[in-house]
């Protein structure tokens, strides 16, 4: 009877020894997840991606850098991946639609995780939800890509180089080309020294301080006519600032317009003239006939055009002219001699 009860006390130590070594797993298990929390502290929540990139189950779920959650289930579905993860439940007011979920990495060349933005603003995604995801970042094999693809374009061009293509080639390779470019070199040179010198009219302005000045007042005088038209003196400074004179200009090109618009409308001779077919005809009309008598008297023809042409007869009058001139200085000198009335009575 002691044996049995002997071995019932040692079954009851094995007992109690597993049920605390069971308790100080879960303890440390608890601990070494973090911020996980038990299975009934946790929500599951998705994201998509374009490519996960080694992202599998059990990858990590970071929460503004802080591990909250792992992945649960990655799964295809079409073009993209969904992956599904659970969070603690502590963190719901922070995962909200604002939140946005990107693919991270635990470390440079370390496995992939699911990084997400906390944000207190919007809604609270529910169990089960899509979180927004982001861009996708940039992977270590595109940046290898790039890379790989940036030393064949620069063993492109040094073959290019070596080959004389391209400016830079030919600068390399082409002897004349850079003789030419070492003259021009002197020839940049040798400016340099002539400006340093005080020659030619850049050298006058960089070393003659009469130069210098004469810029320098140039410059004065102009701010000078700047604040004047600024203060509104003279005729452009009044067009700018005087509210009259820039009233009385927009009167004037209204009653231009007017003017222009009673033209096309065929009000007035200028505007009958512009519009109306008939008058035009009638004055096409007088000047033809106008160039026609001009044609006349240059060819001589009627009395006029004999006066204009024949000399002689140009001649006679002017003789005629000056005999009447004549007599009419001597009847005025004596007129008794040409006005004698004699009166007679029967």
């Amino acid at each position: 009877m002691p044996r049995t009860r002997s071995l019932a006390w040692s079954e009851l130590k094995i007992g109690i020894l597993t049920i605390a070594a069971i308790v100080i797993t879960a303890i440390a298990v608890f601990m070494l997840t973090g911020t996980r929390g038990f299975p009934w502290q946790r929500y599951a929540l998705k994201t998509q991606f374009a490519n996960v990139a080694g992202l599998k189950t059990g990858s990590p779920v970071r929460l503004a850098g802080v591990e909250v959650g792992q992945v649960s289930d990655v799964v295809v579905a079409g073009e993209q991946v969904d992956v599904l993860f659970e969070v603690n439940s502590e963190f719901r007011d922070r995962i909200t639609t604002e939140s946005i979920a990107t693919l991270g990495s635990v470390s440079l060349l370390g496995e992939a995780a699911v990084d997400i933005t906390a944000s207190a603003r919007g809604t609270p995604i529910p169990d089960g939800g899509y979180v927004p995801h982001g861009p996708q970042p940039v992977q270590l094999a595109d940046v290898t890509n790039q890379a790989s693809q940036g030393v064949s374009e620069i063993t492109g061009l040094l073959q290019d180089v070596r080959a004389g293509r391209g400016t830079f080639g030919r600068l390399m390779t082409d002897d004349r080309l850079y003789e030419e470019l070492q003259q021009f070199v002197s020839a940049a040179g040798e400016l340099t020294r002539g400006i340093q010198q005080g020659r030619g009219t850049l050298g006058r302005l960089v070393n003659d301080p009469r130069a210098a000045n004469a810029l320098e007042g140039a410059l004065r005088n102009v701010e000078t006519l700047t604040s004047q038209l600024n203060a509104g003196e003279g005729s452009l400074g009044k067009l700018l600032k005087d509210d009259s004179f820039s009233r009385s200009l927009t009167g004037a090109t209204s009653n231009l317009q007017e003017l222009v618009a009673r033209l096309n409308r065929g009000e007035g001779t200028a505007g009958k003239l512009l519009t109306d077919p008939a008058l035009f005809n009638r004055l096409n009309t007088l000047t033809d006939r106008f160039d026609q008598l001009v044609t006349k008297l240059n060819e001589g023809e009627g009395t006029v055009g004999q006066l204009l042409k024949d000399k002689q007869l140009y001649e006679n009058m002017n003789g005629a002219v000056t005999d009447l001139r004549t007599l009419v200085a001597d009847i005025r000198r004596d007129p008794k001699r040409y006005l004698n009335v004699k009166v007679s009575i029967f």
